[in-house]
């Protein structure tokens, strides 16, 4: 495993640690999931009451080394502040893998855009303009920005998207050799999710590529 492959592997293995501690009933996690939806679209800097939750059992080779963030805050950062939006005003977890009875779990981003399409076809266009939107922003406080919107709606729609799989997703979003590789797998979930005739409907059709 490249470096940077063992990288992706503890982002992705962290952010499922945190976002499972997010969602235990507590004053601490509900306090923390208030906080976290204001940090999105700021720097992972900018607010220290979530260097709890950020930096806590944090592998020291995923730590920043110079004055910016490290790749691997950045995803795990806009990560947990966009679940945070995402699981606001619900009752049971909706927004990670394996933690739900629904069927829609393990969704990347394409795959649970391509679900919200299915459920409201006249609102199509709209929805494609905001995931083209969230697909083409090369800075992550734009990327947030655009999101945000997008999360609201899978939120009203009752489906689920895997963030420690978005977290992986989001370190690799961050270099120009691989940027396109996750683009383009989200296309790929994305239409083969949103068609008509797609063969299974909120069972995570196409989650297993990568």
């Amino acid at each position: 495993m490249s470096e940077r492959g063992k990288y992706a592997y503890q982002i992705k293995k962290l952010t499922q640690e945190k976002v499972e501690r997010l969602l235990e009933e507590s004053p601490w996690s509900r306090a923390m999931l208030a906080k976290l939806r204001r940090g999105i679209g700021k720097q992972p800097g900018e607010l220290p009451e979530l260097f709890e939750i950020l930096l806590s059992d944090m592998p020291e080779e995923l730590y920043g080394k110079g004055d910016e963030p490290s790749y691997s805050e950045w995803a795990i950062y806009t990560a947990l502040t966009l679940f945070a939006l995402h699981q606001q005003g619900k009752d049971h977890p909706i927004s990670i893998s394996g933690k739900t009875e629904n069927k829609n779990t393990g969704n990347s981003l394409g795959t649970a855009v391509g679900y919200l399409v299915k459920q409201d076809r006249d609102r199509e266009p709209a929805i494609k303009r905001r995931f083209d939107a969230v697909a083409t922003a090369n800075e992550f406080t734009e990327f947030a920005h655009h999101a945000r919107g997008l999360i609201r709606l899978l939120r009203a729609g009752d489906i689920a998207l895997d963030y420690p799989r978005f977290a992986e997703d989001l370190f690799w979003y961050q270099f120009d050799e691989t940027r396109n590789r996750v683009r383009l797998r989200w296309g790929e979930d994305y239409y083969r999710n949103a068609q008509p005739n797609a063969e299974k409907e909120n069972g995570g059709i196409g989650n297993e590529q990568s």
